[in-house]
């Protein structure tokens, strides 16, 4: 069973510095994503494929663990270990669910984000690269945001199959 309170726990510990226990890299949103949601209960399957799965280990790890057009990909269509089922709005979301961001709205997704509050129904959320504390989850502040934004919500499976 995902445990929402646990992933979101780790997003608020996290959410300004870096886990040792995970390689870094310098676009570190999905990466972060991902240690928030095994932080959570979710499953790693797939390894050693990089195509296949979400998984890290051993020092390399799926391309959905790392990438967040990947990790949109595999939100999609995952039918095993971590799943979710995509809805309309950000209203919908729950502490833990997952927005996939493409910033610029040319259909490659570049952005990953957790959600770890509410402001009445809209989602609050934390991030990496620029690290975020409960930020407004449309980014329309940011330098990346453009007027062709598009958003995919996420909501994730409460049992793992």
């Amino acid at each position: 069973m995902y445990d929402r309170q646990a992933a979101v726990q780790y997003a608020d510990k996290w959410w300004d510095g870096r886990n040792p226990a995970f390689p870094i890299f310098a676009d570190d949103c999905t990466n972060f994503i991902s240690q928030c949601l095994l932080a959570g209960g979710a499953p790693m399957h797939g390894y050693p494929n990089r195509e296949k799965g979400w998984w890290m280990r051993n020092g390399t790890w799926s391309f959905s663990f790392t990438v967040a057009h990947s990790l949109r990909w595999y939100l999609g269509s995952s039918q095993k270990g971590l799943t979710a089922r995509q809805v309309g709005s950000a209203e919908e979301l729950d502490l833990g669910d997952v927005i996939s961001y493409d910033l610029q709205g040319d259909g490659r997704f570049d952005h990953s984000t957790i959600v770890t509050a509410k402001d009445g129904t809209m989602p609050l959320v934390n991030a990496h690269t620029y690290n975020a504390y409960q930020r407004t989850w449309d980014y329309k502040d940011s330098y990346a945001y453009s007027p062709n934004a598009k958003y995919i919500f996420f909501k994730i499976n409460d049992y793992f199959s």
